[in-house]
């Protein structure tokens, strides 16, 4: 059985409609890339997913549980975790008060959320608004790997980063994968995604158009759906 399944899925904003029919899956242990160009609603499908976005149809199960009723802070203790994109750290807070905001009990704790990412362990102390971009990313990846989720969802995992901040990120990402770590990632970088991903879903104008591995995902198809 799938961990997250997700058919169907329509969502609406006000009286506009922003997805149309998403289809989705990721098993445990499986690594999915949902890409699409700008404005096609993988963003919107995140929202979806985590219930920050309720005004949906269509089904949305994650182990086997159905997610339309729930809130997101239900859909979170279920075992989903955000790392969103903007980052969104809580400026304020220290590195240590903003992975310890979100802790929960298991494998992932303040030694191996900086075991992951050092950098981390060097500004404990460090308030997030003086971090730089590429660390705020670490930082709010370590936030939602400390509610120890069953599914890791990175939305744009290294968009604006430099390229040698993107390669410590995507070398973490590929880290968790060999972990056993369900994840869902979405980003612009098709080289790093193609290495990491088990399979794909491209979107476009809110509904799945394409699904398959990497090795199956040709230049036609990405001209057709993915290119600028």
């Amino acid at each position: 059985m799938s961990l997250l399944q997700v058919r169907g899925l329509q969502a609406f904003y006000g009286a506009s409609q922003a997805l149309f029919g998403v289809d989705l899956e990721i098993a445990e242990g499986e690594l999915v890339a949902l890409m699409g160009r700008n404005g096609m609603g993988k963003t919107t499908t995140v929202r979806a997913i985590t219930r920050m976005l309720r005004t949906t149809r269509g089904e949305i199960r994650f182990d086997g549980k159905d997610l339309a009723p729930l809130p997101s802070f239900q859909a979170a203790r279920l075992g989903i975790g955000l790392a969103p994109e903007g980052r969104r750290c809580f400026a304020s807070l220290t590195v240590s008060e903003n992975l310890m905001a979100s802790a929960r009990p298991g494998a992932w704790s303040l030694e191996t959320a900086t075991g992951l990412f050092p950098r981390l362990g060097e500004r404990m102390s460090q308030r997030a608004a003086t971090l730089s971009g590429g660390e705020q990313q670490m930082l709010a990846i370590a936030r939602a790997l400390m509610t120890n989720p069953r599914l890791l969802i990175l939305d744009e995992a290294t968009e604006g980063l430099a390229p040698v901040v993107r390669q410590e990120i995507w070398a973490a990402i590929a880290r968790l994968k060999q972990g056993g770590q369900s994840i869902l990632v979405i980003d612009k970088a098709f080289s790093e995604l193609r290495a990491v991903a088990d399979r794909c879903v491209i979107l476009a104008r809110g509904e799945s158009v394409w699904t398959g591995t990497p090795a199956q995902l040709t230049r036609n198809i990405e001209t057709e759906f993915l290119g600028v």
